[in-house]
This record gives C-alpha cells, sequence and structure tokens, in this order.
C-alpha cells in the first residue's frame, strides 16, 4: 500500500488532516482518530486501479482524500487537485509543498472548469455525487484511452441502472464495478470503472483533443465561491 520510504509522508498528511484539517473546518473532529481506518487506507487502496505513470485528476478532492493519498502511494503518477473552495485550495497548496509532492498540481475551481482544457488516464472522485450526474463533470476530462475511477458504496448498481441512458448517450462503455483492497481493508473498497466504448469515437467532443492551456501548479480561479 505505502511503500517504507513513503509511509512516513503518509503519517505526516494523517496529523496534518487530524490538526489543521480539524481547525479549518475541513475534517470533522470525531473523524480525527479514525483517519486511517476510514479515509486514508480507503484512499490508498484505489491505485489499485491506476496504470502506471498514469495522468490523474481527482475531482472535488476536498482535503485531499483521495488525491493527496494516491500521490503519496504512487509518485510515478501525476495528479492533478480540483478543488473549488479557497480555504481548502489554501490547505492543499500547504500540504503539497510541506509533503515535497512535486508530481501534484493544485487547481482551483470545477471539473467543468477544465472542461476542453484537459484530459486525463483516470478521473478520480470520492463521494462527490450520483453516477449520472458525476458522468456529466468526469467524462469530458477522461482521454479516449482513460477512464473515470469512482469511489462507490455498495449500491452502485443502482447508480448504474438510473445512468444507462446516459451512459448509451455519450457512447460510454459498460461501467465496471470493482473490489478494492481485498485482505488489506474491511470491507474491500468499491469503485465504479466507466471508459469509452470505442475511443475513436467518444460521445462528448471536448475529450478528443484538449485545445487550450492546461492547468497550472497553484492556479487559481478569479471568483470567491
Amino acid at each position: 500500500m505505502f511503500a517504507s520510504e513513503r509511509l512516513p509522508i503518509a503519517e505526516r498528511y494523517a496529523e496534518l488532516l487530524a490538526t489543521e484539517g480539524v481547525v479549518r473546518g475541513l475534517i470533522g473532529p470525531r473523524e480525527a482518530p479514525r483517519l486511517w481506518e476510514r479515509h486514508l487506507l480507503n484512499s490508498a487502496v484505489l491505485a489499485e486501479a491506476i496504470p502506471d505513470g498514469a495522468s490523474v485528476c481527482d475531482i472535488g478532492t476536498g482535503a485531499g482524500l483521495p488525491g493527496v493519498v494516491v500521490a503519496i502511494a504512487r509518485p510515478d503518477v501525476r495528479m492533478t487537485l480540483v478543488e473549488p473552495l479557497l480555504r481548502r485550495t489554501t490547505f492543499l497548496e500547504e500540504v503539497v509543498d510541506e509533503l515535497g509532492l512535486d508530481h501534484v498540481t493544485v487547481v482551483r475551481g470545477r471539473a467543468d472548469d477544465l472542461h476542453g482544457a484537459a484530459t486525463f488516464d483516470v478521473v478520480t472522485s470520492r463521494a462527490v455525487a450520483p453516477l449520472e450526474r458525476l458522468l456529466g463533470w468526469s467524462m469530458p476530462l477522461v482521454s479516449p484511452d482513460g477512464a473515470l475511477v469512482a469511489m462507490k458504496g455498495r449500491s452502485v448498481q443502482d447508480e448504474i441502472d438510473e445512468a444507462r441512458a446516459f451512459l448509451s448517450a455519450w457512447r460510454c462503455g459498460d461501467p465496471e464495478v470493482l473490489e478494492l483492497g481485498v485482505g488489506v481493508v474491511t470491507p474491500p473498497m468499491t469503485v465504479v470503472r466507466v471508459s469509452w466504448a470505442d475511443p475513436a469515437r467518444i460521445g462528448w467532443p471536448l475529450a478528443r483533443e484538449p485545445k487550450r492551456r492546461k492547468p497550472r501548479p497553484g492556479r487559481r480561479e478569479p471568483r470567491e465561491r
């Protein structure tokens, strides 16, 4: 899960969540004692679904879950953290600087602010929205050969069924439900993976070829949210 040389970085991130994260209202006080079992370990197993050297975008990352955790566990990936709230992106930038996560970019904005500006091999999320709405935010960011990989609960099949029309209209492939972290976390983490049915005929034109500038480290939107 965490290589021996990465574990101290994960421990320091947990400390920051339990202190500054609580003070700033990013983590509830009751969550602090159970950060590892409820948040960090569950986020870390998401790395099982991410290819080597992938570009990853974590939308609605909040305090960095799962994006920061995946970046700690997987220094080979290029991680972009997308979050609209200033107090959260300020915290994330401080975390990235202190932990030396040079492969992580923090972007203040919403997922749809990046539509047409960048695409990624993997677009992740955790408890952001029901699948149908999540597809609308995420799939325009998924490269032709990439995939959405969203952390979900046991009711994920109901969300898939409700999103069938959307999946068909956008020419998405059949969703795959994966169990990650078997033997590592209890219960295993349930995720849904959605890719394009045919990379040459994807249903959202902005995902075919980014035309505008890519996000830069520390980029912030001019408006408060």
